[in-house]
């Protein structure tokens, strides 16, 4: 992959993590109760922490260049869909089912730390993905 991506998907939802805050904030504090309310604020402030991890991902992944640090980019995306995605839908429509998904998505952002941290192990060079 020669482009580099996840600045704009980093920029893209960290934007739509603030139009979700103010959704559920201003519009969706009188439809669901505050336990439902407090779940969707934690897929928004996950989906916000890894937007950022997404942009951190962009700027290394230019110094490092290597496949961790690629790979971690791609868990945290996917974790951001699998654990803030679920616990949207899952307020959103009141679909248990949707809840078991979440842990997937948490699991997801592990790995990525995880790979991020071993992309350390190449910082000193660059890889050729």
């Amino acid at each position: 992959m020669e482009k580099n991506h996840f600045l704009l998907i980093g920029s893209l939802s960290g934007m739509l993590a603030v139009i979700l805050g103010a959704f559920g904030a201003h519009g969706l504090e009188k439809l669901v109760d505050a336990k439902m309310l407090q779940r969707f604020h934690t897929g928004v402030e996950y989906q916000f922490y890894h937007s950022l991890a997404l942009l951190l991902i962009s700027i290394l992944y230019k110094l490092i260049r290597n496949k961790y640090v690629m790979f971690a980019g791609y868990a945290f995306l996917l974790g951001m869909v699998l654990f803030s995605g679920s616990l949207y839908a899952y307020v959103l429509t009141g679909v248990k089912g949707f809840a078991m998904v979440t842990p997937l998505g948490g699991l997801s952002f592990m790995i990525g730390w995880a790979l991020l941290a071993f992309s350390s192990r190449n910082f000193t060079h660059t890889e050729k993905i």
